[in-house]
């Protein structure tokens, strides 16, 4: 598995330009991601520490859903990736 520094991703979103979550869409998203968790673990796919962190890390910086998805695309190097979008690939982090 990949480690992802997870202090150099929080200091990474903290640095970018964006509108974070408010309080209600906060509490709403972590029950969409409370429901989401359940599901996978329903489906013998839980995740891992290391995922529940990286996940817990986007809640608790209030990231909107599309940026979580954006910054998961541009932190695993996928090809349809914003390359614009300023955080570090895990090949160069880990």
């Amino acid at each position: 598995m990949t480690m992802i520094d997870l202090d150099t991703l929080r200091r990474e979103i903290r640095a970018l330009d964006f509108v974070r979550g408010s309080l209600a869409e906060d509490a709403m998203w972590r029950e969409d991601d409370k429901d989401a968790r359940a599901n996978l673990e329903i489906e013998g796919m839980a995740l891992t520490p290391g995922d529940e962190a990286l996940f817990d890390l986007m809640r608790d910086e209030r990231v909107p859903p599309a940026l979580c998805s954006q910054i998961l695309l541009r932190l695993f190097g996928h090809p349809d990736a914003d390359s614009a979008l300023a955080i570090t690939p895990t090949d160069a982090t880990s």
